[in-house]
């Protein structure tokens, strides 16, 4: 009789990038495999909801391309050509080439670059240990979350903001700026819910007419970067309509009068000539939100990745504020929570190694900064080697030309360590194979929730798959630096961290799976103050002095608004370039994640580019025609997809595809731009400005 194969039920942590950080239940089938994934019902924001590409994730762990091995190039840079070597040989290689290049040219000609591929704090972010203890170049990160941060806390004075499953306790949910179907499915898990429980109204504001704004009950579909002008009208009316809380905006607030006076001439008439929206749409949301007092604005990434993206943010994070939306349970503003967290990382990161002499390179500039440009270089030397862990920047950094530039050079040593042969990795003089979230423990914070979860390790990698932290301690060893965190497990770092941040121990945590750590409601809600001294909130912020652990102005930072206002320094259409193009999350692919696997790859298709059809008529570009979209930084092939929910004038690119699924090997990043957004950085990947022709 055959024996039936024994499955456990296993709880572990979606380590993606996504704001979600989902509680799973994991079926492994004998201890080695693994088969069904599901969202936890015990954690109530994952409430048993997971997207449909994690839950096939049988498909990636067990994907027959993974990295099994170390692996040296043989061929050119680019080429494919590899050889199997041992661990031992690649690291002894490796330490051997740093060495050699540190005794050259420095320590700061070697850059550690990593970034969100697993959001484990053990294994994202200890790659910082390895740069702190060697004085290596140290790492900006701008490419996800500065211009939204920026804003948010420019208001608030901290990044919280109220518990988000009070989503499913309000009268409205606004959500702006986020495709939730494609990247936030909890988002509309709860919004659903108020919807069938208390009759909420959702609301949903983008650039085009994606799934999100197919279940709301009033979808605004704007052009892409005037949000600030959509929430000033809005502000307006609120004012004129005497919707404006004006208690609470004098006891919670900086200026309110100044407010209301600048917003005078703030119309929505004014608002729909920038936006594209009907002036009929601005008074139905300001109507909307200014009568159902418990309004939640859930405030995403997409459209603060503008050049203008965090005045866009503060100014949306405004419109609750003149409401007093905040006052009501149901009610207020949420983006991010990673500022309740507080953790001492100390061990994870060697932040007691830190010497701010040391210069930090901007990752969204890793173009500029292999090409060697001086200002990118911050006056320093050129960068000789980089060692890659948890990104794939040959894909996913802006000015890919410049990349690619900088990746070939002859004289840059690189080190990537994968799970795939990603672009990257293509492009490395070693290449090391890595473990996968349920092969390796680690603790995970939620961004878009409140708690902290224990992932640990379920199932043996396979091959010789080595985990982050177990490769940055081996090239410690043969570096020839001291730090505890080198000679400590996973498991003794993380009891460390929880017990020096009062979260508990170890123990305690995977006893339970999960902590919920959101602060009281009060806190939550800013009801004793928001987080500047005065506690106000600032309509007038002092952007340069905005709280930010990476200050340092860039852009045109003191032409920046200083009261909410549409600031026009995106890359606005003109006659050479009469199209904006935004390239936006597609529902099958997490960046340049999942674009291996075969559910993804069918669902999505081929890389397209949405259009439309009066502007494809007056082109002369029909359905599936290939099509050529470019600008001064280069171009790229997509196939033409005719879709009436746009505005003219903007095109729609989802998803990062590899650049070899393109014709020539140019992905969708050839165009965009990695110039610095004010104030302090950032990737404008949504502010685009392209002519399109038939290929």
């Amino acid at each position: 009789m055959t024996e039936l194969p024994r499955i456990a039920h296993l709880p572990s942590v979606c380590p993606h990038d996504c704001p979600s950080a989902c509680s799973l239940e994991v079926e492994v089938i004998d201890g080695r495999s693994i088969g069904r994934v599901r969202g936890s019902k015990r954690q109530s924001y994952t409430d048993g909801v997971i997207c449909a590409k994690v839950a096939r994730y049988s498909e990636r762990i067990h994907h027959p391309d993974r990295l099994l091995h170390p692996l040296r190039r043989t061929g050119p840079k680019g080429s494919g050509q590899f050889e199997r070597i041992s661990w031992d040989e690649a690291l002894d290689e490796i330490a051997r080439r740093f060495l050699a290049i540190e005794h050259e040219h420095g320590a700061q000609a070697i850059w550690p670059y990593y970034y969100a591929g697993t959001m484990g704090l053990v294994m994202r972010d200890g790659i910082n240990r390895l740069r702190h203890a060697k004085g290596y170049s140290g790492q900006y990160s701008t490419i996800c979350t500065t211009m939204a941060w920026t804003g948010f806390i420019a208001g608030t004075g901290r990044l919280a903001g109220p518990d988000p499953r009070e989503m499913a306790k309000s009268d409205c949910v606004v959500i702006w700026g986020t495709n939730a179907v494609h990247t936030q499915v909890n988002v509309m898990h709860h919004a659903v819910k108020a919807r069938k429980t208390r009759g909420a109204k959702i609301v949903a504001i983008d650039i085009y007419h994606n799934a999100t704004l197919a279940q709301a009950d009033l979808a605004l579909v704007l052009r892409p970067g005037t949000d600030a002008a959509l929430a000033c009208a809005v502000m307006h009316v609120l004012f004129r309509d005497g919707h404006a809380d004006r208690d609470y905006l004098a006891q919670h607030t900086d200026a309110p009068d100044e407010l209301e006076a600048h917003l005078t001439d703030r119309t929505p008439e004014w608002a729909a000539a920038i936006t594209g929206l009907e002036v009929a749409q601005i008074e139905e949301f300001a109507a909307l939100v200014g009568t159902r007092k418990k309004s939640f604005f859930r405030l995403g990434y997409g459209f603060a990745r503008q050049r203008n993206g965090a005045v866009s943010m503060h100014a949306a994070l405004s419109v609750p504020t003149v409401t007093g939306a905040w006052q009501y349970e149901g009610g207020g503003a949420f983006h991010s929570n990673s500022g309740i967290y507080k953790w001492r990382k100390s061990l994870i990161e060697g932040l007691d190694l830190i010497d701010p002499k040391i210069r930090q390179l901007d990752q969204s500039q890793i173009g500029r900064v292999l090409t060697g440009d001086a200002q990118a270089l911050r006056q320093g030397g050129p960068v000789k080697a980089l060692f890659i862990q948890n990104t794939n920047p040959v894909s996913v950094a802006p000015e890919q030309e410049l990349v690619k530039q900088g990746f070939g050079r002859d004289d840059l040593f690189t080190v990537v360590h994968e799970q795939f042969m990603t672009e990257t990795a293509g492009m490395a003089d070693i290449v090391l194979p890595a473990t996968q979230f349920m092969e390796h423990d680690d603790i995970y914070q939620g961004g878009g929730h409140q708690h902290i979860m224990w992932g640990g390790k379920l199932v043996d990698p396979p091959g010789e798959c080595r985990s982050n932290h177990e490769v940055i301690c081996a090239l410690a060893e043969r570096l020839g630096v001291q730090h505890r965190g080198f000679q400590m497990s996973p498991r003794e770092i993380v009891d460390w961290t929880l017990r020096e941040s009062g979260r508990g121990t170890l123990d305690e945590l995977i006893a339970n799976d999960f902590h919920d750590v959101q602060p009281d409601y009060r806190t939550a809600h800013y009801l004793d103050g928001f987080g500047y001294r005065d506690k106000k909130f600032r309509f007038k912020p002092d952007w340069p002095k905005v709280p930010n652990a990476n200050a340092g102005t860039v852009g045109p930072y003191l032409q920046m608004p200083t009261l909410p206002d549409y600031w026009a320094v995106i890359e606005n259409a003109d006659a050479e370039h009469p199209f904006r193009l935004a390239t936006s999350p597609a529902r099958s692919f997490l960046n340049s994640t999942f674009t291996e696997t075969p559910g993804s790859q069918k669902k999505e298709g081929r890389p397209t580019l949405m259009l439309h059809p009066d502007d494809a008529e007056k082109l002369g570009i029909a359905a599936d025609d290939e099509v050529m979209v470019g600008n001064s930084r280069g171009s790229v092939y997509l196939h033409a997809v005719l879709f009436e929910g746009l505005v003219r004038g903007v095109v729609i690119a989802e998803s990062i595809w590899p650049n070899a699924a393109h014709r020539h090997g140019r992905g969708i990043n050839t165009i965009t731009g990695a110039d610095a957004v004010a104030p302090f950085g950032g990737a404008a990947f949504h502010d685009v400005k392209v002519w399109i022709k038939r290929a």
